[in-house]
């Protein structure tokens, strides 16, 4: 079994959402490229990043996303 770890951002962060309620949701880091380093250290061989923004339709973070991309070796 393979486990893949998840970056939701949702305004530029690195979140959780409450029940899938994008209006509750919990910070965990204010730089999602922060929490992609500390999973791919952690030994994560895959990283699932999840724009919430984009899904929601209002907005995207490609630059975030690029950033993540092209700061880390694991697979996105």
């Amino acid at each position: 079994m393979i486990i893949i770890p998840a970056v939701d951002i949702l305004g530029g962060k690195c979140v959780r959402l409450l029940r899938g309620d994008p209006n509750k949701n919990k910070v965990y880091y204010d730089d999602p490229l922060e929490a992609a380093q500390i999973l791919e250290k952690e030994g994560a061989q895959l990283i699932h990043v999840v724009d919430l923004d984009a899904a929601l339709g209002s907005g995207h973070n490609m630059e975030t996303i690029k950033r993540i991309v092209g700061n880390i070796k694991v697979k996105v």
